[in-house]
């Protein structure tokens, strides 16, 4: 057995919904992230949304403040990933914060890992793939997030079916499922699936505290899946963006040629500066949102929603 099947339970004790907040790359603010948490729901941001280390002291003061006696954690997000050029100063002001809980992406490293154990935090780590799980696993992480086909950002390609599986063969600790999760009854699926929360990460994007313009926020609105393309031609890892973003900056979603010899790089946004700025992404659950709503409406309609799915699925048993 790999991982503490309790800490789940233990997470889950003042949560509203077994649901945490993705971390999204320039649209996560500390004002999300305290709707979230407020909510009922681990809110989370990136680090790298803070312009400067500077003004990351100042977000995670900020929800800190805001956040000041609530019983649920929130996440910082760290691109572990070497080609970012901010990650030891971001990571010292996260340690000076005992930050809840920290999800790593793009890389796994042991030297993270024991520090935030230091102080009790909790290290997640996106995977793709059942490969790079097993990897997590044996650094010592707490809590794995599947990243599977259908989610937004930097993406995976595998089922969740095949992936939940896979992981569950073997890991027993906390696991988040994300790829198109958007109302209450696929976060029971992903619970039915053997995941301890759903990842959400699309929807929040249409929420009033999103840093994303109104023409971004209308976008996922009036989107579905059909919207959504997936290419490695910004930032060299495989990632989900919007149809109409890239025909509006005067892209050809079906002729983007990644530069050859490229690596991975996240340092900028990636090679191209108009990434995640103006080449907006999103996931393939985005059809399941029809309003821009604030994060706290949108949390309770989840939770409604929710409810319904466990009722009619007791009533069938």
């Amino acid at each position: 057995m790999t991982g503490d099947p309790a800490l789940a339970k233990k997470l889950k004790t003042n949560l509203r919904l077994p649901v945490m907040a993705a971390p999204m790359y320039i649209s996560s603010t500390p004002a999300l992230v305290i709707a979230q948490c407020k909510a009922g729901i681990i809110g989370a941001i990136p680090a790298l949304n803070a312009r400067t280390p500077e003004q990351l002291e100042e977000f995670l003061t900020e929800i800190e403040t805001g956040l000041a006696g609530s019983p649920v954690p929130y996440a910082v997000n760290i691109v572990a990933h070497r080609t970012n050029e901010r990650l030891e100063s971001d990571l010292a002001i996260v340690l000076r914060h005992r930050v809840p809980i920290v999800v790593l992406a793009l890389a796994a490293r042991a030297d993270i890992i024991e520090a935030v154990h230091a102080y009790g935090g909790l290290v997640f780590n996106d995977v793709v793939n059942n490969r790079q799980a097993r990897k997590c696993a044996e650094l010592g992480v707490d809590g794995i997030v599947a990243v599977a086909a259908g989610a937004g950002g930097h993406t995976g390609s595998v089922s969740p079916f095949a992936l939940v599986a896979e992981i569950r063969e073997w890991w027993r600790g906390p696991l988040a499922l994300g790829g198109s999760i958007a109302n209450g009854r696929a976060v029971l699926a992903a619970e039915t699936l053997g995941a301890d929360f759903a990842y959400i990460g699309s929807p929040f994007l249409a929420t009033a505290e999103a840093n994303t313009q109104d023409a971004f926020k209308q976008m996922i609105v009036d989107g579905d899946s059909s919207d959504i393309v997936l290419t490695n031609c910004f930032t060299g890892a495989t990632a989900a963006f919007l149809r109409p973003s890239l025909v509006a900056n005067g892209l050809d979603p079906a002729n983007l040629v990644r530069p050859e010899g490229a690596g991975v790089n996240i340092s900028g946004g990636g090679a191209n500066p108009k990434t995640w700025r103006d080449i907006w992404s999103a996931g393939q659950g985005i059809g399941a949102v029809k309003q821009v709503a604030r994060a706290g409406d949108y949390i309770a309609h989840l939770a409604d929603d929710y409810a319904q799915a466990c009722a009619a699925m007791r009533a069938r048993t």
